[in-house]
């Protein structure tokens, strides 16, 4: 389409009225605590996530940056309807991925067909994990909750020491994130020990 052809009308409507859908994301609260102590959400998340793959773009070999933004954009959209599983309880979480799933198509049901088709595409290639780019989008996202978790003002008792087990098969599948994650887990083990015997209970 040229750029002085105005958009279909109807296109940009349902654009619209995704968004504002999707702007639940604001107020989908997570676990994790920021510096502040205030609850982060989902859309706070995604946001550093990003940032994330972008600084590190130069470092990560053969992974397509605008896929890796995409996937790492998309990757949580559903938790708009759903809520956010804290990590700790996300094995357990019975037949989780099929309301995600439910939720995604419900989300993006307003959106023109081939906009809803490449969404639903990216996170059936988030969740697959097979591509370069999900691979690199998966393990950022473990990096990521973990870093906060190193950050955050932390109610009494916290469980660092679920860190240093979380997410480690996706983290160890790449040179770039198995660095980043040595890193952090020395912190993480600092951090354990500075809150004393209760921090990794």
């Amino acid at each position: 389409m040229s750029s002085d052809q105005p958009v279909d009308p109807g296109r940009l409507e349902g654009v619209i009225d995704f968004l504002q859908q999707a702007s639940a994301l604001k107020d989908t609260l997570r676990t994790g605590r920021t510096a502040s102590g205030r609850r982060e959400s989902t859309a706070d998340h995604s946001w550093r996530l990003c940032l994330m793959a972008m600084l590190l773009a130069d470092e990560i070999e053969g992974v397509d940056l605008v896929r890796l933004l995409q996937l790492c954009v998309v990757h949580d959209l559903a938790e708009a309807i759903t809520g956010d599983v804290p990590a700790p309880f996300q094995a357990a979480a019975d037949g989780r991925k099929e309301r995600e799933r439910d939720a995604l198509r419900l989300l993006c049901a307003p959106l023109p067909a081939d906009l809803r088709q490449r969404i639903e595409a990216l996170c059936a290639e988030y969740d697959a994990g097979r591509s370069p780019e999900s691979l690199m989008a998966k393990g950022l996202d473990k990096i990521e909750t973990m870093l906060q978790h190193l950050i955050g003002a932390n109610p009494p008792g916290f469980d660092y020491g679920f860190n240093l087990t979380y997410g480690r098969r996706i983290t160890d599948r790449h040179p770039v994130l198995r660095q980043l994650r040595s890193s952090l887990d020395a912190q993480m083990r600092r951090r354990i020990e500075a809150e004393g015997p209760n921090a990794g209970a």
